[in-house]
Order: C-alpha cells, then structure tokens, then sequence
C-alpha cells in the first residue's frame, strides 16, 4: 500500500503561489513586486483548479508559479529596492534637520541598478531581443512624442527620441524598410532586419492631452526595460555595420529642428585611419597648418566620413555583377537545380530553384532602389518626420521647405527636382518640370513595390484607396478597386467627355430595347390571357378586369424582388443540383453540435456577404451619380 498523500502539500496547491503569499516572502510593497515582475518579465497564471491551487478557499486570488517567485528571491534588483529605501529614509531624515552637505553627500553616493542582466537572462541570442523589438519600438516612439508633466520627466523624452532616431537611421543605412500604412491611430512602418520582421507603430505629431486615468508608474517601469533592450540593439546594429554608436549629435542643427540630421553618422573604418595617420589631435595639428593645408585635411576628412558608404555600394555592385555573370556562364540545369524547404511538419513540398531565388534577389535590390531617381521636394503642410523618412530609407533625395527645419540639401527652385509633395488643392505657382502629388503617393508606391503613375495623386483631386498591405484578402472580402487609377495616361483623362457622351448614348439605347423588350412581352401576355379565358368559359372582357388588377398590384413590387424571382426562376445545371443534395446528405449526417456550428458559419458567411454587397450597391450608386453629374457638365 502506497503512502497517503496530505491535503494541500503536492500538485497545484504548492505549483502555485498567491499575490499576497508572493508578498510576504519577498518582503517588498506591491508597487515594487508589480515593478519587479515587470522588469523580470513574470505574468499572473491561471490554474486549471483555482480552488485546488488555493488549498480549499474559493476567494478570488491573483496566482504565480510558486518557482517565479523563488526565482524573484536571488534577484539583484530585490537588494537595490531595499538599498533605496535606506536612502530615502536617510535623505529625509537629514533635510528635515537642515544638514544639506550631507544630504549633497548622501545624493552623490545614491544607489543606482542597471538592467544590463535581466537583458542578457531574457535574450540569450541577438535574434530572440529582435522578435521581442516591436513592443519596445512602440513605447520609444510614444514617449518621443509626449509633452513633459510632472510625471514624465525630460529626460525620458530626449532619451527615447534619440533611441528612436538612431533606428530610423540604421533602417535608412540598410534599407530595411518594406511596408508603410496609415492608420487612425498613426502610422505603422515594418522593416525587416537579419531576416526578422519588425512592425511598429509611430503616432502622428499632434498635440496630445495626457489622460489622467492611465497609470503612468506601470508604463514607465516597461519603458525602463525597453530603452535599456533598444540601446543594446542599437548597438548591435551599428556596430554590425561599421558604424560609431552612439552617434554624435550637432546642436546646433537640433535646435534649427533639422530632426534626424541632427545626428552626425560616422564610420568606425574612417575615424581609425584618422587614429593611425594622425597621432596628435586634429585641432592642434590644423593649428600649426596653413589654410590650404587646412582646406585639405578637411576635404580628406569629408571624403574618409563618406568612404565606408561608397566601398559598400561598390562591393554590393561587385557581388551582383558577379552573380549575373556566373548566372549567364552557367547552364540552363544549374540554373534550374531544385531546392527543397520544408514545411511546418518536416515534410518537403515547396521547390524552390536557383533562378526564383536570383529573381527575388533583384526585386529586392530594386525596391531598395525605388526613388533612387527621384528628387523629392516637400511642401510645408505635409509631415515631414515620416516622408523624409521613408523617401530617404528607398534612396530617395529629400528636400523640404525652410518652415519645416534647417538642413535642407536643396531649395524649392532647384532644377533637380522631379516631385513635389503638396496637400493644398490651388498651388501659388508651378514648376512645369515637376509633378504636384498629394503625400499618399509615396506610401502607396512603397507598398505596390514600383513608382505609380502621379496623374491619380495629383493635388485637388479624389485620392485611390489606401489599402493595408499588412492585410490578405479572403474569399468573399470587400475589396476596393485600388488598381481603376493605374496606366491611366493624359490622353484618357482629356477623352473622358467624349468617353460620358458615347456611354450616355449607349445607355439611351438599352432604354430603347428595353422598351421593345416590355412591348413583346405584353404581347405575349395578352394571347395568354385569351387562351385562359377561353379554357374558363368567361367573357375575355371581364377575365381582362380582373387580370388588370392582378397586374396593379404586381407593379407594386419592388424592382429587387423581380430580381431575385428571375434569379430563382434560372435552371440550374446537374452539377449544382447534385451538389445541393451532397449537402443536404452531410447536413443529415451532422450531430447536433456540428449542426449549430455549421449554421453559425453560414450566419457569418452570409452576414459578410450582405455587407459586401451593401458595399457594392454603395459604389455603383456613387458611380451612377458621378457619372450624372459629368454628363450634365458636358452638355452644359
């Protein structure tokens, strides 16, 4: 016989701990176990038996993993708590006896904690802290944006607009950027790094109104940890790609409101051949120099800043040339080799060959290059904290009015200059060389992978819809015509009058044959109303009266509902009748729960259709009207 087991001593009673339990044995205030479990990243558990896990009680409890919390118990952080409240117990006691140099004293030696562990124990790998970098990145940006209080300090702003630049940089420098959409709630970007996918949301630069029903401690102990997590990755990132980190910063353009090119991007290659060419510092060396000494130890440097660049495009050049030519030298079967990749269950299904890999090698490398030809000018209305950024990370060349900053590279007069982002409908003046486009052409260029035409996004005019590209279509969605403006040319938009009159026309004939239609087919009534009388032994004239009324109040009826009778009245073919009873056989065969999970399908199923097809109803009659009213333009 076995040893009895005692109530509450295995299983969930002691896997699972309570809040209060959790408490007492760390020895700490709820506000800092909250702050601990935040920065630990440990989370409340749900036990499958509650009132097993609470050893009998069935008072509502919040419950942990009995090993988190011993866990929580050789934290570092745990002692530091404590060491703080020493200090502030100490601080408050000298101020309240007025001895400010040992207070001075006291505040030089505060304790200060580091979250430099917590990050290692939380990301073993770099590519575990880049999955985990799209809550980090909303946060940063979020906080970017919002006005100091009393509760936010400073400090915390100018932090994370920093971390929050110096990634928009190195997305910039890498060209990882892929998909752009704007939201209700912002503008969300999606960059992919060292093949992770990162999305975040940046909001729009509005003045903001600090909601008081938020609890701020929460958010910026989370804030806390994620600056901490995006200072190490940004210093993974830049030093990946040969980059100083952090990156200097130049006042005087940050207070011009240059934005990011107050940030000063230098090479680690090009400030150590200054370190090795030069011994002493640069300031006494161009001291002892004449001016046009001077003039060349400054060109020499501005060409060494710009050299890492150049001998990356050129190596990047270098290896594509080299992948065509021996793509072209090698025979049609190498090019043809196959590949398999696994699916999710370890099964190889999807071959995937040497050319479809080459092939979207180059669409890639050409999307990076998607403005690369573009001289970009931006208006004063437009927002130039996400244009710039997006224009510049597709190797665009972006200038901007001076109300929007300093730093421009080129002004609006410029000959170089192939569009201008506006957001007004009548321009002050117009550059015949350029094209006026609204600021939702450069983001749906992005996500269509190509430069669309500009005539539909031309100033003053009804925009195409913007379409999430985060977003797949399924069967039976509504999904707007985005691809009506495209290939549309000049010559289309000056014959669309011509286009109205010869549909007006067209339309004026379909009334014609309808009419004929009507005609012929009340013939047709009348010879059948005659064979019926004549069958029923009445007179035709008064069997007429009454057929007369019939037809009044079938005229009645709405023209939806003959509609749908004509529809029914349609023969079906043997394949839709044999399916039907291929239902019907399996609907006879379902249990009672897969019946009524089968019918909520279908309630869903003809919901959505419904409302698409509201939708559709909805277009066409704005269709109809807007067709309307440019044939009476046209006329008139």
């Amino acid at each position: 016989m076995g040893k009895l087991q005692k109530k509450g001593k295995a299983g969930a009673a002691i896997n699972y701990i309570t809040r209060n339990q959790a408490l007492k044995k760390l020895q700490v205030t709820l506000a800092d176990f909250r702050r601990l479990c935040i920065l630990k990243g440990i989370y409340p558990r749900e036990p499958k038996n509650k009132k097993k896990a609470n050893k009998g009680s069935t008072a509502p409890s919040t419950f942990y993993y009995a090993k988190d919390i011993q866990y929580l118990m050789h934290e570092p952080i745990l002692g530091k708590f404590r060491e703080y409240k020493t200090f502030a117990k100490k601080m408050a006691k000298v101020m309240s006896k007025g001895q400010y140099s040992t207070a001075k004293t006291l505040a030089e030696n505060k304790p200060i904690y580091t979250l430099d562990h917590i990050i290692k124990e939380r990301y073993p790998t770099f590519t575990d802290a880049l999955r985990d970098l799209d809550d980090a990145l909303c946060m940063i940006f979020l906080f970017a944006t919002m006005p100091k209080t009393d509760k936010i300090k400073a400090e915390t702003i100018e932090n994370c607009q920093r971390l929050a630049a110096e990634f928009q940089h190195y997305v910039l420098h890498t060209r990882s950027l892929r998909k752009v959409f704007l939201s209700i709630k912002g503008i969300y970007y999606q960059a992919e790094i060292k093949g992770q996918t990162i999305t975040w949301l940046v909001p729009y630069q509005f003045s903001q109104d600090v909601p008081t029903d938020v609890d701020f401690r929460v958010m910026l102990t989370f804030l806390e940890f994620h600056q901490t997590l995006c200072g190490f990755v940004n210093y993974r990132l830049y030093s990946d790609v040969n980059l100083v980190y952090p990156p200097a910063l130049d006042l005087k353009l940050d207070e011009g409101g240059a934005g990011m090119n107050a940030l000063i991007i230098e090479s680690t290659q090009s400030s150590a051949n200054i370190a090795k060419s030069v011994n002493t510092p640069v300031t006494a060396v161009s001291a002892s120099l004449s001016k046009e000494e001077k003039q060349r130890l400054q060109e020499s440097e501005k060409r060494l800043k710009t050299l890492s660049s150049k001998i990356a495009h050129i190596q990047e050049n270098g290896e594509d040339e080299k992948a065509s030519t021996e793509a072209n030298a090698n025979d049609d079967s190498i090019d043809e080799f196959p590949t398999q990749l696994p699916n999710t269950d370890g099964s190889s299904s999807a071959t995937v060959t040497f050319t479809d890999i080459q092939r979207a090698s180059q669409h890639l490398t050409q999307f990076q290059s998607l403005f690369s030809n573009c001289y970009i000018f931006l208006s004063r209305e437009v927002p130039r904290y996400s244009l710039e950024f997006i224009l510049r990370a597709l190797g665009a060349q972006v200038g901007w009015d001076a109300v929007l900053g300093e730093g421009s590279p080129f002004d609006e007069n410029d000959d170089r200059i192939t569009h201008q982002i506006s957001d007004r409908p009548v321009q002050g003046h117009r550059f015949l060389s350029r094209q006026y486009v609204q600021p939702q052409w450069a983001y749906d260029c992005i996500n269509a992978g190509k430069l669309l035409t500009a005539e539909p996004y031309h100033v003053g005019k009804t925009l195409p819809p913007h379409l999430s590209p985060f977003v797949e279509a399924k069967e039976g969605d509504y999904v707007p015509d985005q691809n009506q403006f495209e290939g549309q040319t000049e010559d289309l938009v000056m014959e669309s009058g011509d286009e109205e009159e010869s549909e007006d026309e067209d339309e004026e004939e379909d009334e014609d044959e309808d009419e004929s239609e009507d005609e012929d087919a009340e013939h047709k009534d009348l010879h059948q109303i005659e064979l019926e009388a004549e069958a029923k032994g009445v007179a035709f004239t008064e069997f007429e009266a009454k057929e007369n009324k019939k037809k009044k109040a079938a005229t009645k009826t709405s023209s939806t509902t003959v509609a749908t009778t004509r529809s029914a009245n349609k023969k079906r073919t043997a394949a839709e009748i044999e399916e039907e009873e291929q239902k019907d056989l399996a609907k006879i065969m379902m249990t009672n729960k897969q019946a009524k999970l089968y019918n909520k399908i279908q309630y869903g199923k003809d919901k959505k259709a419904a409302e698409v097809q509201k939708l559709t109803e909805k277009k066409q009659q704005i269709a109809k009207g807007a067709k309307a009213a440019a044939s009476k333009k046209a006329k008139k």
